[in-house]
């Protein structure tokens, strides 16, 4: 595989934001190339496919990823009937841009704003500590609780073991640590430092007003009954609690508003950010396609650097000038190969899954790899790193490529569904389920049957796990 075409592939298969720390790699170690100026004419610089014709006249490596010929992109283009039910909008390909990938002086990225993180749930608690008055005894022990606290705000050790751990010339006794524990669960987020789920409700209980309608039925059951309320026994509730099931479904409304994970709240990671890599808008009943412009910046050739190509004196600097510029060319056009075959790609999934972008998930169509690979004339392995890691803006939300793939189950009449369109209606019949009676597993595969999808109840329950939805019994509550 020459270098060319692992470039080629290379690029192929890289998300927008890695494709911006290529690309602002190339810029910086490559001096031929340099990013367009923003608003510039279209012919005020070397064109894209200029630039991209090979020196010494070798073929580029990069059009073997997608097209067996130079003419290919073109030809394609020209292929697409009038009555196309996409369309696609290349002018938008090459659009100039001063994406944050860019790395120019006019640049607006914020590094901070990308790179920053927010303090860990230990941080945010050490924080509070250090504004609280104790002794240095206190503050000791107050240290290694805090240190005993999961990412779920919950203490994993008891007070014993943490006495255990304490140094013996301190002369602390188990009261002192139970009562720095104390002052501790009083600390942000509410409910932080209990020893279990009871106590981190009881914690968030107590920091309620105490005129809280319902809050002593509430207090009540979460400290006596938490365990029948994890299996969702309500009559065994209300009879040992006496309270009328408006009373509890009250409390249990309270109940709810709670966080049974508050150390969540705080989370010491790094924001992961989705740039869509093309847009799909309906224009006049027309579903259009079109590439991001903001992933890239517009790259050409420095006109000044490439002319000192044919002035060169010197053998080293003219073959340093000649590989630079070679590279230059082989990149852009790996990079012109790149937007092709995604607008391609994309283009054939709007047309396949229009009806996934008319009326929603049940419309969706089975599809795979192998579909799409036929359509544009490709590889399936191409289409798969096409479709990795990049995704696809619509007016139903932001999905990876990949999301519009599915398997398929036969129908009665002898069709297919695809598996999400399966899983969009189970999510709907459990949507409107009696919450007294919901629908188990058997009954679903019987509500699917009667609309002539055959489902084994077993995969029904796959589908069920996969989306988090919990079982039947899990799901009884009250009205």
């Amino acid at each position: 595989m020459t270098p060319q075409l692992q470039q080629a592939i290379k690029l192929l298969q890289l998300s927008t934001l890695d494709l911006q720390q290529e690309i602002q790699s190339a810029l910086d170690s490559n001096p031929m190339l340099e990013v367009g100026e923003e608003g510039e004419e279209e012919g005020s610089a070397p064109a894209a496919a200029d630039l991209a014709t090979p020196l010494n006249g070798h073929d580029s490596a990069a059009t073997t990823v997608d097209n067996p010929d130079t003419e290919s992109a073109s030809e394609w283009q020209n292929d697409i009937p009038e009555d196309l039910p996409v369309d696609t909008r290349w002018e938008e390909v090459y659009q100039s841009s001063s994406g944050s990938g860019s790395g120019g002086e006019d640049s607006d990225f914020d590094f901070d704003a990308r790179n920053g993180t927010t303090d860990s749930l230990q941080d945010h608690l050490q924080w509070q500590l250090n504004l609280t008055r104790m002794s240095d005894t206190d503050r000791s022990i107050a240290t290694a609780i805090i240190d005993a606290i999961d990412t779920n705000g919950r203490l994993t050790i008891s007070p014993e073991e943490i006495l255990e751990g304490m140094p013996a010339d301190l002369d602390i006794e188990l009261d002192e640590v139970v009562a720095v524990l104390h002052r501790i669960q009083q600390f942000d987020p509410p409910g932080v430092a209990g020893r279990d789920l009871r106590e981190c409700l009881l914690i968030q209980l107590q920091q309620l007003d105490p005129e809280t309608p319902w809050l002593r039925e509430a207090q009540m059951v979460v400290d006596k009954y938490i365990l029948l309320l994890g299996s969702r026994d309500y009559m065994q509730v209300m009879r040992r609690s006496r309270l009328r099931e408006n009373e509890l479904r009250e409390a249990l409304n309270l109940i709810q508003t709670l966080n049974p994970t508050p150390g969540s709240i705080i989370s010491g990671g790094t924001a992961e950010y989705v740039v869509p890599d093309v847009f799909v808008r309906k224009i006049r009943g027309r579903w259009t396609v079109e590439l991001n412009p903001e992933i890239a910046p517009k790259l050409r050739i420095n006109a000044d650097y490439a002319a000192l190509v044919r002035r060169a004196d010197s053998g080293s600097d003219k073959t340093y000038l000649r590989d630079n510029l070679q590279e230059a060319r082989w990149f852009l056009k790996s990079l012109q190969s790149r937007n092709e075959t995604l607008l391609k790609v994309s283009s054939k999934i709007v047309e396949h899954q229009r009806g996934f972008f008319e009326y929603g998930e049940e419309a969706m169509k089975p599809l795979v790899l192998h579909d799409i690979a036929e359509a544009v004339g490709m590889h399936e392995s191409t289409i798969s790193r096409v479709t990795t890691q990049k995704y696809m803006h619509t007016p139903r939300g932001i999905f990876e490529l990949k999301y519009f793939f599915s398997s398929h189950v036969a129908t009665e009449s002898g069709g297919e569904c695809s598996s999400t369109a399966i899983r969009a209606l189970i999510r709907k019949l459990i949507a409107v389920e009696n919450p007294r009676k919901p629908l188990s597993d058997s009954r679903i595969t019987e509500l699917l049957s009667e609309q002539g999808i055959v489902v084994a109840r077993r995969t029904i329950a796959k589908y069920r796990e996969a989306m988090h939805i919990a079982p039947s019994n899990e799901r009884k509550r009250l009205i």
